[in-house]
């Protein structure tokens, strides 16, 4: 029974299987964040480019 805990105390692997886990998800989180910025970024220009194409154009009715 000893030589079991022995062995247990000794095995890593599975704390670098949880700070892979924890880096994958921090990245994550990261690319999620920039991904939601830069989107609502590009949104905006589009709609302003949008705006201004549509005041440059004579309404026709």
């Amino acid at each position: 029974m000893k030589a079991i805990f022995k062995r247990f105390r000794k095995n890593e692997s599975g704390a670098t299987a949880i700070e892979y886990g924890l880096i994958a998800a921090l990245i994550a989180v990261v690319i999620i964040t920039a991904v939601t910025v830069l989107g609502t970024s590009v949104a905006t220009q589009f709609f302003r480019v949008a705006s201004e194409i549509g005041a440059a154009t004579p309404a026709t009715n």
